[in-house]
């Protein structure tokens, strides 16, 4: 049995909690509640608005939160459709929002959906089991070149041309189906030396079918500024990455953000008007201690980035 243990908690606390008023805090990627639950805990007067587009998931954590009754409220989608509907869906601005973009331990523990290539599990990787192409119809339909580019893209695997012509290989003998022997392929396809680095060789490739498969980037890079627009005048947005891509994302948003001028660099006198929106309280990404990595290994690349919107 496995143990979900929130990550940069104290960190994220200090960053998004006051206990000084009454807060309207959303958290748009709710998981199994970790997060949630210490902010509620720690604040009588937080109220919080949970998103999470995984069933099973969505109802761990109302498990968890049930016993701050009507100080929760929850809703089953994705987080693009929650900030698309917000005005329609809570009555004011809230002051807190909060992603925390990995995935759910449940997912890799207890899912069964082929997110780990510890088990033979069905190759499924998605987070809303209702909705879209499984990893093993993307296998399945991809050509040689579109897996190489997904896995190049999404997983940033320098082995992804011998991956994706040993997937094709193996696919045109039989279907792959399960995890394992996915993760079979892949070690097979790499150099030996690769085999045994710091990280099993079919981590980055399992990174880019489960990105791709429940579109991950282009969610986020749609609900930065969504979300951005609903958060109060004074409120703030802390958001917790876990791989470059994302954090690229975020970073060049958060930046552009901070910056009162819009204009291209080439250009010798600001013609936008632009004013500054928001101001960085975290110039650079702030990580776990070693005590924590030790304590919770998933921690390790964590990465939290922090910003105030401007009145």
């Amino acid at each position: 049995m496995y143990i979900h243990k929130p990550v940069l908690l104290n960190e994220a606390m200090a960053a998004l909690n006051d206990q000084k008023e009454e807060l309207v805090f959303i958290d748009a990627t709710l998981g199994e509640g970790g997060h949630a639950v210490a902010f509620l805990s720690r604040n009588p007067r937080l109220i919080l608005f949970g998103v999470e587009r995984d069933k099973s998931v969505m109802e761990r954590a109302r498990k968890r939160l049930d016993r701050f009754g009507g100080r929760v409220r929850l809703f089953r989608m994705d987080y693009c459709e929650f900030f698309r509907s917000l005005t329609e869906l809570v009555d004011r601005s809230p002051q807190r929002i909060f992603f925390d973009l990995g995935v759910s331990m449940f997912h890799y523990q207890a899912s069964g959906r082929g997110f780990s290539f510890r088990r033979p599990e069905a190759l499924d990787m998605r987070l809303d089991i209702e909705k879209g192409m499984t990893a093993a119809e993307l296998i399945a339909t991809s050509s040689e070149e579109e897996l190489r580019n997904l896995i190049r893209s999404y997983g940033e695997e320098r082995y992804a041309s011998g991956i994706s012509a040993a997937i094709v290989r193996q696919r045109e003998r039989g279907v792959i189906e399960d995890s394992k022997g996915l993760a079979e392929i892949i070690w097979k396809a790499v150099p030996p030396p690769y085999r045994y680095g710091r990280i099993h060789p079919a981590t980055r490739t399992f990174q880019a079918l489960r990105i791709a498969v429940n579109g991950e980037l282009d969610l986020l890079e749609a609900v930065l500024p969504l979300a951005f627009a609903c958060l109060s005048n004074g409120g703030r947005m802390g958001i917790i990455s876990f791989h470059s891509l994302e954090d690229r994302i975020v970073k060049r948003f958060f930046r552009e953000r901070n910056k009162s001028c819009t204009c291209p660099p080439e250009s010798p006198i600001c013609q936008c008007g632009g004013q500054r929106q928001a101001r960085l309280l975290t110039r650079k990404p702030v990580m776990a201690t070693e005590a924590e990595i030790q304590d919770n290994p998933a921690s390790r690349s964590a990465r939290l980035r922090v910003l105030e919107k401007i009145a």
